[in-house]
């Protein structure tokens, strides 16, 4: 096995400038740097790693929390902030919540001792004096969650927005009666759409009815459950906002069983545009992110972070969304009452 003192003797230079261009230090100029590597190309030599990180204090690894690595999005959101921090020869460490706010406060333990070197948060029970003080440990940054009085960089989609369109939506459908079914309702995130789903109802001068709240639903079974709650309980309801296309299909699949008519009897609108929403029958209204995007630019600014500590501001950074309109909301008839 080739060592350093190996590296030296074929690239005719001495252990420290080797050891220079292994980690990434300065003062060795470009001719000098690209015989090193060349020697190490022959000889097949590989860096330690663990003692490179060790030498620099880095852990080169960055930790995401999230409520539910099984939700698709977050699954499609994960693959694309690994991709993109593997170009900078950065890992990922997948850290799930449930949307426990002890969870939480334990996985940002991670970064106040150093076992990693900053924080994805991806999603957020906790209030922010509680997430703040974690900062003096390393850079944390919001990704799809966002709180307006932090002092961090935010990547998201306005939630706000996208629900309030979703349910113009179905009350443009004809809809009187709207139930909202959301998933952990203490994530701001949650919070953020039920604003908006309580403007649009405002908008059209009918009431938010509290009643006609459904929490925790995450999942499919958590669809089918709401359908039979509703048709048992709130037989005067027409139209479903759900945070989620998996709630949104076992709605739907569960109202076929049952002879209900989707979207004539319950139309029914999903989040994310899972690939499940468009293989259900009929296809289900969405709203879509543009997770990929959103995944990337998380990356780059922590990172950029990490390398220049302060040099970036704690900005938002908004992306577009879209409501994809399908099967599940399109009434044949609008009520005229």
């Amino acid at each position: 096995m080739a060592t350093i003192e190996d590296v030296a003797k074929l690239a005719g230079l001495s252990r420290t400038t080797v050891s220079r261009v292994i980690n990434d230090q300065p003062y060795v100029t470009e001719e000098k740097r690209q015989r090193i590597i060349q020697a190490m190309n022959d000889l097949g030599y590989v860096p330690n790693s663990s003692a490179r990180r060790l030498r620099s204090q880095r852990t080169e690894t960055i930790a995401v929390l999230l409520p539910r690595l099984t939700n698709p999005f977050f699954g499609n959101l994960i693959e694309a902030m690994e991709e993109k921090a593997s170009e900078w020869g950065y890992q990922v460490i997948v850290c799930q919540t449930h949307d426990s706010k002890k969870k939480e406060m334990d996985y940002l333990q991670l970064l106040k001792t150093k076992q990693v070197d900053g924080v994805i948060m991806a999603s957020l029970v906790n209030d922010w004096e509680v997430v703040e003080p974690y900062l003096e440990s390393g850079p944390i940054v919001f990704c799809n969650e966002y709180m307006d009085e932090s002092c961090i960089p935010m990547v998201h989609m306005d939630h706000k927005q996208a629900a309030y369109e979703a349910t113009v939506h179905l009350l443009e459908q004809g809809c009187k009666h709207i139930a909202y079914v959301t998933g952990g309702p203490e994530s701001h995130l949650s919070k953020e759409r039920r604003k908006g789903f309580t403007s649009a109802l405002s908008e059209y001068n009918l009431p938010f009815i509290e009643d006609m709240t459904i929490d925790w639903a995450m999942d499919v079974s958590d669809g089918q459950k709401v359908f039979h709650m509703i048709s048992n309980e709130f037989t005067q309801v027409d139209g479903i906002f759900t945070g989620s296309d998996e709630v949104a299909a076992g709605l739907i699949y569960e109202a076929a069983s049952s002879d209900w008519s989707i979207p004539d009897d319950l139309a029914v609108v999903g989040f994310d545009n899972q690939m499940l929403s468009l293989l259900m029958v009929p296809s289900v209204t969405t709203i879509e992110q543009p997770v990929k995007q959103m995944a990337d630019k998380t990356v780059e600014i922590l990172i950029q972070q990490l390398l220049h500590p302060g040099a970036l501001p704690a900005q938002k950074y908004v992306f577009p969304h879209q409501l994809l309109i399908r099967n599940s909301t399109k009434r044949k008839k609008l009520s005229i009452q």
